[in-house]
């Protein structure tokens, strides 16, 4: 540990880095407490201790409570209006990119900033996206809970002790001032939820949610625009591959399979969720899965079951008070149950998480009004039809306010993330 004055000290790894290391001077980020990259073991010490609904329940896993928001907000979701960037961001009636003044966003981020000045103690997590050592980014993600230090920790790349001390400057930052709500009186709000991402700052700042999710996903909203940039296409898809290198792609939206079908003992895990295929093949963004946990069973999935253990975050579970055995069948609290874990967690995972070329591609429409066939082989004309329109359906409790099945267009199966406009993505598919 290092005193840095009467109230301000930083522990954990590295713990010589100084205050002015973590924050640039202008960031204003002046906490009382600072612990940095915590092991998974130092977090479940500060959640349980400081996190009420915090509990270690059977399996070692460590459940927690999201709060009134138990999915992501989409509506909610900002994007600033930037001279730079302005022409590339896909805006209008039909896109997901609601805009923001700099103005607000920066008003925004300082009611972020205030409020983690005004906590007992913040979180800090160093770690990488994208498994190509070429394309890597460096983020940082700066946070009042210890559970979503944890989150994070298991969804980012986790760097070795030696890349951590030469971390330097991250390439992008996560102010999660969650606990706070947004001003929704302020120019551009809809409510108390603000997720708000500036492409010129290569900052993010969450008010008024604590969905550990809208860190995850925001991430992959950076990757959404700058990776296409690079001629590379990022997938909303998981991946895996077979004993003779085929790769095979698993699109569609949250809640429609993608864990669920990548996991499979037979084939070694590339990844379930976040990809990107340029002219090498394929990568993984992330260093984590995030299975939904309603009604799991050892017995129809049993790695992801197994994946269950101490390091892994389980959130808005029941589970009973005496034996900790979590009930995987109630969704009293919302339907959207998630499990966070490090990808390592499944037996037969595939490190590095990087692949070939894919020889196999589905997308999982979700259909859940019978308007396609249950099967469909395509052409190489009608998939990319179906990729640019996106049919299938919203699975109740992905997002906020989402309760039954609900038919949607998502242009390439994650039409709520994207940065372009479609017809990007289409071009620069390999």
């Amino acid at each position: 540990m290092v005193m840095l004055s009467e109230d301000v000290h930083i522990e954990g790894q590295d713990a010589s880095f100084l205050l002015g290391s973590l924050f640039s001077q202008d960031s204003g980020v002046k906490p009382r407490a600072v612990y940095r990259n915590l092991s998974p073991a130092e977090l479940y010490e500060k959640a349980l201790k400081f996190e009420p609904g915090t509990h270690v329940v059977s399996s070692g896993a460590l459940a927690t409570t999201s709060g009134k928001k138990t999915g992501r907000s989409p509506k909610d979701k900002r994007v600033v209006r930037e001279d730079e960037f302005e022409k590339d961001v896909w805006w209008g009636k039909y896109s997901p990119n609601y805009d923001m003044d700099d103005r607000t966003f920066l008003a925004n981020r300082e009611a972020a900033v205030d409020f983690l000045n005004t906590v007992d103690r913040v979180y800090v997590v160093d770690g990488f996206a994208n498994w190509d050592p070429e394309l890597r980014f460096k983020v940082r993600i700066i946070t009042s809970r210890a559970y979503h230090a944890l989150f994070m920790h298991n969804m980012l790349i986790r760097p070795t002790r030696e890349e951590l001390q030469a971390f330097g400057e991250p390439d992008f930052v996560v102010y999660n001032g969650g606990a706070f709500p947004a001003n929704k009186y302020n120019n551009f709000m809809t409510s108390s939820t603000s997720i708000d991402i500036s492409l010129k700052h290569r900052e993010m700042v969450i008010l008024g949610t604590q969905y550990a999710g809208e860190m995850k996903k925001g991430v992959f909203t950076l990757m959404h625009y700058y990776m296409p940039k690079r001629g590379v296409l990022s997938l909303h898809s998981g991946c895996n591959m077979g004993p003779a290198g085929d790769v095979t792609l698993f699109f569609g939206l949250s809640g429609t399979g993608k864990t669920t079908l990548s996991t499979d003992a037979k084939r070694p895990l590339i990844g379930d969720d976040e990809h990107c295929w340029g002219p090498n093949g394929v990568f993984n963004i992330e260093g984590g899965c995030y299975a939904k946990a309603i009604k799991l069973k050892r017995s129809s999935e049993p790695d992801i079951y197994d994946a269950i253990r101490f390091g892994t975050v389980l959130e808005n579970v029941q589970f009973d008070p005496v034996t900790r055995e979590v009930d995987y069948d109630d969704g009293s609290v919302t339907e959207n149950t998630r499990a966070s874990y490090p990808i390592h967690y499944i037996r037969n995972a595939k490190i590095p998480c990087i692949g070939g070329h894919p020889r196999n591609i589905i997308l999982l429409c979700c259909d859940a009004f019978g308007v396609l066939p249950p099967v469909s082989k395509l052409t190489m004309e009608q998939a990319m039809y179906h990729f640019i329109s996106g049919y299938t359906a919203k699975v109740a409790g992905t997002e906020d306010g989402i309760t039954e099945p609900e038919a949607t267009f998502s242009a390439c199966f994650g039409g709520a993330l994207l940065m372009w406009h479609p017809m990007k993505y289409a071009a620069v598919l390999p």
